[in-house]
């Protein structure tokens, strides 16, 4: 069946935005699967620089239907902003549904997640993403499908969600939340966007029957996967690919593709192992000062990247994690200028070497093994086949093939949706 899930290789910020840009205009269904409003997936196109938290990439496409998954924590006045400024950029969001199974991310949620930030210093974006993810383990959560109940029912949910929370308010020392605001809140949400509530399964189902091409979208990587990544140091929900059928409501094996997207170096935000990470001038001249869309900044947070070379066992472990029928490399044209680049193959730990991903702790002890490769010394933003690029570019990709077990069928060039070189026999 035509179904593709696409994840992040390494810590999130790879460029999952733009290859599901680029992708879109074949498929018939995008679906944002797992995660909330605290990172951010940046689009570049002829309708201007977007940094979509929680709309999916693919709602340029006006053939292509998107949809807010099950698995996901949606602020709604923070989705209600997104759709604000598509349609004022004259982006059509008519087809933009939201499931009834998703988690509503209510105010204390954020105020909560802002003041446990201050006591655990895990440095999380204070979105309240993990409080209300918290918070639907523990079913005290409303979901999209109970902005269309009855005011009876409603209120009765809110009262059970509150009596619960307003306790935990108030160890902390905060304000409690009344029934009557947050009714009056979500009567709002409901008038605005009570219309986009679907149910998910069936709605879902119903595309895989038609066999209607079908992407999902996940935020963040695995190296932040609540379960598989550097915990604590991670997200709160599992950017993995077989989450997309966890969550979808659907068998796994009707997944047809994975495609990891990684970066042609590596990047990360907030805390956790990074063993890659470099203070080497020529590292840290790709960062950029922030005025161009792909500087390596956060598209949630402005925060300023971590940058290291690439790691390869972080994306050999990734791919054992989602089993990737292919990668996409973006940002090598970022390498262009280099002399050298070195790539990480391998781990000692303790001083000696080892096959295995280590847990976080054990992993901020890790001394990585680098190769050191020659650069290619020229431009690569205008190259569309990776046949064509520089020698020295293709044997970067190769080796970086050989070190993960996978094979790279894209590389991004540019910032650009068209700025991407694939394989000829891709076309």
């Amino acid at each position: 069946m035509p179904v593709t899930v696409l994840v992040g290789s390494q810590w999130g910020d790879e460029g999952k935005g733009k290859m599901i840009d680029y992708l879109s205009p074949k498929m018939d269904l995008i679906v944002r699967f797992q995660g909330g409003d605290n990172a951010g997936h940046t689009v570049i196109n002829d309708k201007g620089v977007f940094k979509l938290h929680l709309v999916p990439s693919g709602i340029f496409e006006e053939n292509c239907t998107s949809l807010i998954g099950t698995g996901t924590a949606v602020n709604p006045d923070v989705l209600l902003e997104e759709l604000k400024q598509l349609n004022e950029h004259g982006v059509d969001t008519d087809r933009l549904f939201i499931s009834g199974r998703a988690q509503i991310l209510m105010p204390y949620h954020r105020e909560l997640d802002a003041l446990m930030e201050e006591h655990s210093g895990i440095g999380t974006t204070k979105r309240g993403i993990g409080l209300c993810y918290a918070h639907k383990m523990l079913r005290k959560n409303l979901r999209f499908a109970d902005l269309n109940d009855s005011e009876e029912d409603l209120r009765a949910k809110i009262r059970r969600a509150l009596e619960y929370v307003n306790l935990e308010l108030t160890a902390y020392g905060a304000k409690p939340y009344t029934e009557d605001e947050m009714y009056e809140l979500l009567s709002g949400w409901k008038k605005a966007l009570g219309d986009r509530i679907v149910e998910p399964v069936n709605f879902l189902h119903n595309y895989i029957k038609e066999e209607k091409n079908i992407l999902f979208e996940g935020q963040l990587a695995a190296m932040k996967d609540i379960d598989l990544g550097i915990y604590p140091y991670v997200t709160s929900s599992n950017p993995v690919a077989a989450y997309a059928a966890v969550s979808g409501g659907f068998p796994a094996k009707e997944i047809d593709r994975v495609l990891g997207v990684a970066k042609a170096f590596s990047s990360a935000v907030g805390g956790g192992a990074f063993p890659t990470e470099s203070e080497d001038e020529e590292i840290q001249i790709l960062r950029g000062d922030g005025d161009k869309p792909d500087d390596e900044f956060g598209a949630r947070t402005g925060r300023s990247r971590r940058l290291g070379w690439f790691d390869a066992p972080i994306v050999k472990y990734t791919n054992m994690i989602n089993g990737y029928d292919s990668l996409a490399l973006c940002k090598i044209d970022k390498l262009d200028d280099l002399d050298e680049i070195k790539i990480c193959t391998g781990y000692l730990l303790d001083g000696e070497p080892i096959d295995y991903m280590p847990g976080n702790n054990a992993l901020e002890r890790v001394e990585p093994v680098y190769e050191v490769l020659p650069g290619w010394k020229s431009s690569t933003r205008d190259v569309r086949y990776i046949e064509d690029l520089p020698e020295n570019a293709q044997n970067y990709i190769k080796r970086i093939e050989e070190l993960t077990g996978t094979t790279i069928d894209y590389v991004g060039v540019g910032p650009g949706r068209d700025e991407i070189a694939i394989r000829k026999t891709k076309e």
